[in-house]
């Protein structure tokens, strides 16, 4: 791996563990969402140090609303109140704020306020920030599949091309580098289109733990992975 791919160029989070971080604490587990919340910027700030262009956090799943309505309600609160706050920080570390996944489901004011926050740091040049948010990867492959029939594609010509312009992340690169917090080891419905080829990475820190020091040991196992996608290593032979 040259210098130049020792930093990932997209890389993507699972914020697993809120909730756990709270038990552990005897609190709500709403106190450990909104912790969480308060984890995303910093978090943010140090992949843009390190060089990182992209980065997609996995706020909210499409399997999520099947959590106790009190709870899915705490979250989508948590989503509308904090983007803002989130926003003005991103504005001020020219950090690019934007969204994939659909904001259908939650209230028109609650909608209002997402765009409004994207909009803000849309002149922004730096990393850019993607909050996942009622986001799964089989709806969204099955979107695309939608969104090329209404465009008459012809079956026989769909190649990976057309498919990865109709996906909600089109035009971001792919995801190099994927961390799970929590101790889990799964992909949960998560960019894997777009990981196919991702270093992955599983820590015990929960997220709202996660910190720097955090960013720093992801960073320095993905620079020691050689990654071949799908090639021999150098001077092997078949």
């Amino acid at each position: 791996m040259s210098d130049a791919n020792r930093v990932p160029r997209h890389a993507a989070i699972i914020m697993d563990g809120n909730g756990r971080w709270a038990r552990k604490r005897g609190l709500p587990r709403t106190v450990g969402h909104q912790r969480g919340g308060d984890r995303i910027h910093p978090v943010a700030l140090a992949c843009a140090r390190k060089g990182i262009e992209y980065l997609t956090l996995y706020a909210f799943s499409t399997e999520n609303w099947n959590r106790p309505p009190s709870e899915v309600a705490a979250l989508l609160h948590l989503l509308s109140t904090k983007m803002e706050s989130v926003a003005r920080a991103c504005l001020r570390d020219n950090i690019r704020l934007t969204l994939v996944g659909s904001i259908d489901g939650l209230s028109l004011e609650s909608q209002q306020k997402v765009k409004a926050a994207i909009d803000m740091t849309a002149g922004n040049n730096g990393l850019t920030l993607c909050i996942a948010f009622d986001y799964g990867t089989r709806r969204e492959i099955a979107r695309a599949a939608e969104r090329l029939a209404s465009q008459g594609a012809v079956p026989a010509a769909i190649d990976e091309e057309q498919v990865s312009a109709n996906l909600y992340t089109s035009g971001m690169p792919d995801v190099d580098l994927l961390i799970r917090c929590g101790g889990e080891i799964r992909l949960s419905n998560f960019l894997m289109w777009q990981a196919a080829y991702a270093e992955l990475y599983f820590t015990e820190v929960l997220w709202p733990d996660f910190g720097d020091g955090d960013v720093d040991e992801a960073l320095v196992e993905y620079a020691r992975r050689n990654r071949r996608f799908g090639a021999l290593p150098d001077g092997a032979s078949s």
